[in-house]
């Protein structure tokens, strides 16, 4: 994973990041790679927490948090994607006159987690069945946050499920909100954003707010890897 992160073309994706807040990295799953992670779901001995949205006023479907040791597939891509975004993240915290900067390597973030009594993995599987939805949030847990996330498509849509787009949300100052529906395949990804992002206004850079969910399932089941580089109180 590692040399497929290093190849990617970040200057193009760090353009979409800053144009609509979202960009979407395109067959970094092999299908095999997805079957075996949404067949991890099964596997409870993998996980810390289970999740049903619907207890909680979330939506509805579930998902379950990963535990540490990470299954090697989770953790590389966490790892690997962790340093050409903390650049990004960098950047962006700068722009919006936020004084916190991140380290060039994920455990060295990790640490400043662990130091906050953060030292629960966020990473994540979820999975939905028709009717199912996951409603606008923000995926905040303790005062270290990682301004950016990843979420990858691990089912085929159009054949193990219909509807569920993943949907992104944006709220500038005095603004309606901006929505933008992020169309996936099975393997791809999307980068967005935790909570906010800059954009840049004639004074200079403003903050805006950002939420993500995903539409009600039309029909078929649907998972998705969650990579969050926070973790958790």
């Amino acid at each position: 994973m590692m040399n497929r992160a290093t190849a990617m073309p970040w200057n193009a994706i760090e353009a979409e990041l800053d144009a609509f807040g979202c960009a979407v990295l395109k067959g970094v799953l092999s299908s095999g790679d997805c079957r075996q992670l949404a067949a991890t779901y099964a596997e409870d001995d993998q996980f810390r927490k289970r999740i049903v949205m619907a207890r909680h006023g979330f939506g509805r479907g579930e998902y379950k948090y990963f535990a540490y040791p990470l299954p090697e597939l989770v953790k590389d891509l966490r790892h690997s994607l962790y340093a050409p975004l903390a650049a990004i993240a960098n950047r962006w915290n700068e722009q919006m006159g936020i004084d916190v900067r991140y380290p060039g390597q994920h455990e060295a973030f990790v640490e400043r987690c662990r130091a906050a009594g953060q030292d629960r993995p966020t990473p994540l599987l979820l999975e939905y069945s028709e009717g199912d939805y996951n409603c606008l949030h923000q995926d905040i847990y303790g005062a270290h946050v990682f301004p950016l996330q990843v979420a990858f498509l691990l089912s085929r849509p159009g054949e193990d499920f219909t509807g569920g787009e993943f949907v992104l949300t944006e709220q500038r100052p005095r603004m309606q909100s901006r929505v933008e529906i992020v169309p996936l395949q099975q393997g791809d990804a999307v980068i967005f954003p935790v909570s906010h992002r800059p954009v840049r206004g004639t004074r200079g850079y403003y903050r805006v707010n950002m939420r993500h969910g995903v539409s009600r399932l039309r029909s078929g089941k649907r998972h998705t890897l969650g990579i969050i580089f926070h973790d958790s109180k």
